[in-house]
């Protein structure tokens, strides 16, 4: 922990070992659940490890669930133990507690509570199919569903991704994402501890002042991050910085000029990171294409994954040698992919997938578990794209979000919103389709408006017919003739989010069946 707790692979394999114990003694066998509802901390995988090397089933829970979603998956699971932190304790109901036969202070591994008289549980070792971990998506379109990996989904998981890029007992890694959800859980935590890395954890938000002097110190050779961090950077730091120089502003116009200062400005940023990183990995999200091509030009080493929870959750990936721009790169070495119902004009259709990494289905919810499979037993990922024919693949996105356009065209909103996101003005944006128009919901960012018109908040909402219309220009200048956008709305407060920070489409999206006008 950076600032905090610091454990060696011995101190660690003994707080498992008494973990393990203490499971035991509270009359908790293999097969039963434990969840763990924690921020990062060294005791996060401690508990992670303790749960799945005695055969019992870790459910990790991402801390941004509200109170009343943290109850419904503690008793959905049927977890029988709690580990969690002094923060977030204090979120879960009395109900819900007291009908734990166990709960633990994650910061200490202290016991809160237990049930009297329980007789000492039994342990197995577990075999490769046995259950592992339920993990509680937090999908944009649904409630949460717990996906169920097993022993051998995350462990062939690990081995691909080994393949695809080498980790070394030397490197060492700065977890900055919550270790609850699978990106981060699989490539932040298991993946280093099963190389003999080093891991370092930041238990705040991520912010610029409070990352810089930590990328300083601990100095990373390894990160996993969403985009949102690089795009914010970007953002609000690096173009900045060229846009109020007239004769940089200027040089960046041209291609040429572009990339030289995309170099210099790269060089500055890889010092930023400490100087030593070798991989800064992104996924998640689809990164900024502006962002991507100056991530590219600065030759920062940064490389793109595509997966899901339900596949442990890499599927396709490159490492920094091998990156293409807006593609996740090639499936791993052991997974198989196809295209479904494609549409013989793009050549684009939903991504379905083979592989060892691929979930048992969801826990306790066989309708949804048979829904995500084929007839002939491949995972639908409901995403959409297209593969080149070097097998790179591009993501169009959601299935569920796309839009019929009125010659059939398939109409893409997370591509859309892309270019509004990279908008100066812009913090986010939604586009849906409403009475056969396509409209965008976008979040303004009044601090860049304020800066920008010198104007307070309340002579703002005068010019704010002129901002809308001009950002409706720029979109449509960026975009498909079938891709433009004919309305925009503001959202004068923040999106309503999952707990892994994306939009709730399903409060927004309302569809119809009317044509888009074109």
């Amino acid at each position: 922990m950076y600032g905090g707790d610091v454990l060696s692979y011995a101190d660690f394999a003994e707080r498992v070992e008494a973990l393990v114990q203490t499971f035991v003694n509270a009359g908790l066998s293999s097969g039963d659940k434990i969840a763990l509802l924690s921020n990062n901390m060294p005791n996060w995988g401690v508990t992670y490890f303790a749960a799945t090397i005695s055969g019992m089933v870790i459910v990790p829970i991402l801390p941004d669930f509200s109170g009343t979603e943290l109850d419904k998956i503690i008793v959905h699971s049927e977890a029988k133990a709690l580990v969690v932190s002094d923060k977030l304790y204090g979120k879960i109901s009395r109900a819900t507690l007291d009908g734990l036969q166990l709960v633990i202070r994650s910061k200490n591994l202290g016991v809160i509570a237990h049930k009297e008289g329980a007789v000492p549980g039994v342990v197995r070792e577990p075999a490769s199919g046995d259950l592992a971990a339920i993990i509680y998506t937090s999908g944009t379109t649904s409630q949460p569903k717990g996906v169920m990996l097993s022993h051998g989904n995350l462990c062939s998981e690990l081995a691909m991704v080994s393949i695809l890029q080498p980790v070394y007992a030397e490197d060492v890694f700065l977890s900055i994402l919550p270790l609850a959800h699978t990106y981060e859980c699989s490539l932040g935590m298991l993946l280093p501890v099963m190389w003999g890395a080093s891991v370092v954890y930041l238990d705040k938000p991520p912010t610029a002042s409070v990352l810089l002097p930590v990328l300083k110190s601990v100095r990373p050779t390894v990160m996993l991050s969403v985009p949102l961090i690089i795009e914010k950077i970007y953002k609000n730091t690096i173009l900045p910085q060229i846009q109020k120089n007239w004769f940089l502003a200027r040089l960046y116009r041209f291609p040429a000029g572009r990339r030289f200062m995309n170099r210099k400005v790269g060089k500055r940023l890889f010092e930023m990171f400490g100087g030593r990183i070798r991989f800064f990995g992104i996924g998640g999200a689809k990164l900024d294409p502006r962002v991507e091509q100056f991530l590219m030009e600065a030759k920062f080493p940064y490389a793109i994954g595509y997966g899901l929870t339900e596949t442990a959750p890499v599927l396709a990936g490159v490492n920094p040698t091998m990156v293409r721009h807006q593609s996740t790169g090639p499936m791993l070495q052991g997974v198989e992919a196809r295209l479904d119902h494609v549409n013989p004009l793009s050549g684009e259709g939903e991504i379905v997938v083979k592989g060892p990494n691929v979930m048992m289905g969801y826990y306790k919810n066989p309708e949804a578990t048979a829904e995500s499979f084929t007839e002939d037993g491949w995972f639908r990922t409901k995403d959409l794209g297209v593969f080149d024919q070097d097998g790179y693949l591009y993501i169009k996105g959601r299935l569920g979000n796309m839009i019929l356009g009125p010659s059939g065209e398939n109409i893409y909103p997370e591509e859309i919103e892309n270019v509004i996101n990279g908008h100066a003005l812009v913090s986010d944006s939604l586009v849906k389709e409403d009475m056969g128009k396509l409209v965008a919901i976008v979040h303004f960012d009044r601090d860049a408006l304020e800066r920008k018109y010198h104007a307070v908040r309340e002579e703002l909402e005068q010019k704010m017919d002129v901002i809308k219309q001009d950002l409706m220009k720029y979109v449509n200048s960026k975009v498909s003739k079938f891709s433009r956008i004919s309305v925009v709305e503001e959202k004068s407060d923040d999106f309503e989010k999952t707990p892994t920070h994306k939009i709730k489409r399903f409060l927004y999206n309302k569809k119809n069946n009317a044509s888009l006008e074109s």
